[in-house]
């Protein structure tokens, strides 16, 4: 196994290992966290293994951090719905 999917590995580890821990605030700092030091690891991924793999890791990736992905997801269409500016 590669060194890049050796630290995918354990980032998918650790971002369950956050999941478990209770928080009022919605691990919405963790997850910010996450993404920051999940964005460069795919491109890692990627550049290491193949575009192929690197889908692989970002589906993975994606099913862990749902929310954010969804919350963006309807931030976009919301801001592709509006209209023109008056």
């Amino acid at each position: 196994m590669t060194l890049s999917l050796t630290l995918a590995c354990f980032w998918a580890v650790l971002a369950n290992v956050i999941a478990m821990f209770p928080s009022r605030r919605h691990h919405w700092p963790a997850a910010y966290v996450l993404i920051a030091l999940g964005v460069p690891l795919l491109g890692f991924v990627t550049y290491e293994n193949g575009p192929w793999i690197g889908l692989v890791v970002f589906a993975a990736g994606v099913s862990i951090l749902r929310w954010p992905v969804v919350y963006l997801g309807r931030w976009i269409r919301r801001t592709l719905t509006r209209g023109p500016a008056e």
